[in-house]
C-alpha cells in the first residue's frame, strides 16, 4: 500500500460516518404538526393491533419474551418477559399503551416514557441479564436462548400463551409458541421489548463515564463508525465481545 493511503478499514469508517451524519442531519429536522399527529395515529392504530393478536389467542393470560443487545460490540445480552392479565387490564392502563411498538422503532425517550406504563400494566415482569464473559465463553446464541427461557419461566403461570419473538427457546420450561416479528405482532413481546432494551441502555449509559473514549453513552455498544474507530485507535476494553466479528476488531491483533 502506497503511504498516505487510509487503510481499507479506515476508509469504510469514514465514509459511514459521512453518511450518519447526514442521515442525523435529516432526522433532526423539525416535523411538521399535521405529520406528527398522522404519525401518532398511526402508532395507536399498530399497537391495537398488537393487542388484537394477543385477545385473538383466547387465554387470560399472555406472556412475552425479547431480548436486547444480541447484535452489540459491548456490553451484556439482557433478556425480559412481559405477563399481561387480560381479564384485569384496565382501560387506564390499556390507554397508557396505546404507544406500545416494536422498540426498536421508538426512540429512547419514547422508550423511557413507555417503561413505567408497561411495569405498571404487567402482572409480571422478569429481567435476565448475562455478561460479556459469560457470552464469549458460552456463545452468543446459547446465551440468548438460556436468558430468554429463564425469563418466561419466571413470569409464566398455568394457562398462559407463552410466545417468544422469533424462534422457538429449547430447553425451556413451559411450552411457547414462537411468533415471527413478534415485537411488531404481539402487546406482550411487544412489552418484553421496552423492559429490555431500556433496562440495558440505562446500563450502558451509566458505565459511560468509565469508559469515555467509547461514547457507550450514545451508542449503547452498538456498532457505529465513532465506535469501530475508538476500538481501532484504543482497542477493546473488558466490556467488549471478543467473541464478536467487527471490521474493528479486524484492524488489531487480539489476543
Amino acid at each position: 500500500m502506497r503511504p498516505g493511503r487510509n487503510p481499507p478499514g479506515r476508509l469504510f469508517i469514514m465514509l459511514a460516518m459521512a453518511r450518519a451524519t447526514t442521515a442525523a442531519a435529516k432526522a433532526d429536522a423539525p416535523v411538521a404538526p399535521g405529520v406528527a399527529k398522522r404519525r401518532t395515529r398511526a402508532r395507536r392504530r399498530r399497537a391495537a393491533k398488537l393487542f388484537r393478536f394477543d385477545r385473538s389467542l383466547g387465554a387470560r393470560f399472555v406472556a412475552g419474551a425479547d431480548e436486547a443487545g444480541r447484535g452489540s460490540l459491548a456490553g451484556p445480552l439482557v433478556a425480559a418477559a412481559v405477563l399481561i392479565d387480560y381479564e384485569n387490564l384496565s382501560l387506564r392502563n390499556r390507554r397508557a399503551l396505546s404507544e406500545l411498538d416494536d422498540s426498536k422503532v421508538r426512540s429512547p425517550e419514547e422508550r423511557e416514557e413507555l417503561y413505567p406504563c408497561v411495569l405498571r400494566a404487567a402482572a409480571r415482569v422478569a429481567v435476565t441479564v448475562r455478561c460479556v464473559r459469560g457470552i464469549d465463553s458460552r456463545g452468543l446464541h446459547v446465551t440468548n436462548l438460556a436468558a430468554l427461557a429463564r425469563s418466561l419461566e419466571r413470569v409464566a403461570v398455568p394457562g398462559a400463551v407463552c410466545l417468544t419473538d422469533g424462534f422457538r427457546v429449547p430447553f425451556c420450561g413451559v411450552e411457547h409458541r414462537a411468533v415471527i416479528d413478534g415485537d411488531a405482532t404481539s402487546a406482550a413481546i411487544a412489552a418484553a421489548s421496552v423492559i429490555a432494551k431500556v433496562t440495558r441502555d440505562r446500563y450502558m449509559c451509566s458505565i459511560d463515564g468509565a469508559y469515555p473514549q467509547f461514547g457507550f453513552a450514545g451508542n449503547v455498544g452498538y456498532s457505529t463508525p465513532e465506535h469501530r474507530a475508538a476500538i481501532i485507535e484504543h482497542g477493546p476494553s473488558d466490556l467488549h465481545r471478543r467473541s464478536f466479528q467487527s471490521i474493528a476488531y479486524s484492524q488489531l491483533q487480539l489476543p
